[in-house]
């Protein structure tokens, strides 16, 4: 049988599209016994890189700014975040990590790659090197 390179290209986006929603479905079922939603599991992770204005936070989270607000006055409420003045605009302010949400951050985080290297546990060194390679080609365009 041939493969179309149109073929090929379906195949492709199919199996991303696919592992797409497997790694969302993991990333809720690790995220509930956390007592986070997996937006806010993924706000909390997000942060792990450093405080970052709202603005910036909901452009990479794709969430409205009004949406991003009510999630960041729930994890303040929780002692998660806090909001803190930002240095370059004093119009502004940074999100940044509790103590109790960079632990709770590290945990979320922690859960998701644990349970991704169990799926991935039983693939060979030289498959798992071809995808990682693949995979962070594609996140660097």
């Amino acid at each position: 049988m041939v493969t179309t390179t149109a073929a090929r290209d379906t195949d492709l986006a199919s199996a991303l599209v696919q592992t797409m929603h497997r790694l969302q479905d993991l990333h809720a079922e690790t995220s509930r016994p956390l007592g986070l939603t997996p937006q806010q599991a993924h706000l909390l992770c997000v942060l792990l890189s450093g405080p970052l204005g709202m603005t910036e936070l909901s452009r990479i989270l794709s969430i409205e700014r009004s949406s991003l607000t009510s999630m960041v006055d729930r994890l303040e409420r929780r002692t998660l975040v806090a909001r803190t003045p930002n240095p370059t605009d004093r119009r502004a302010s940074q999100i940044e990590l509790t103590p109790d949400g960079l632990a709770l951050a590290h945990e979320a985080h922690d859960a998701v790659v644990n349970r991704i290297n169990a799926m991935t546990a039983d693939l060979p060194r030289a498959t798992r090197a071809t995808i990682t390679t693949a995979l962070q080609s594609i996140l660097t365009r």
